[in-house]
């Protein structure tokens, strides 16, 4: 059982399509080294030009942007419903922007991070890479899965 024509193979997307995919979706997980170890923080993100920016507060990710600015940026989503996922890496520079005070809240950037207030940093990732690939999902019942009581708990 182990026939690899089986097996859908991932489809490769280029740039211009990981753009349009990261411009659908808001929340990513950005790859950073911390005291010499990989790290992974949930940021809300948007699309800006030819990059991405987000808010961050003087803390670990922070200071894990100034100690090493080369990041990776990770989104994806799972359609259920279609059978198909997609997940998208964006590899790059982090720097600060000097879009400060209202630049931070433009509509257009419809940045809202999680935490809300203390979000001061502006961070733009000037990519180096762009990368994606979509799969067609070989079980997609399993990706209906209720909720628990943990999760729905997490929730409220």
């Amino acid at each position: 059982m182990t026939d690899k024509n089986m097996v859908p193979e991932a489809e490769i997307l280029n740039a211009d399509e990981c753009w349009k995919l990261l411009e659908h979706t808001s929340v990513g997980r950005l790859g950073v080294v911390v005291d010499g170890e990989p790290d992974v923080f949930p940021v809300s993100f948007k699309v800006d030009g030819e990059g991405l920016v987000f808010r961050t507060g003087s803390g670990t990710k922070l200071q894990a942007i100034e100690a090493n600015s080369m990041v990776a940026l990770e989104a994806d989503s799972v359609s259920a419903e279609f059978g198909l996922a997609w997940s998208v890496v964006v590899k790059g520079k982090a720097v600060q922007d000097d879009g400060a005070g209202p630049a931070l809240n433009e509509p257009r950037r419809g940045l809202f991070p999680w935490q809300g207030v203390g979000q001061d940093h502006l961070i733009r990732i000037v990519p180096q890479s762009v990368t994606g690939r979509r799969f067609t999902l070989s079980a997609t019942g399993t990706w209906q899965t209720p909720l628990n009581e943990a999760t729905r708990a997490g929730l409220e």
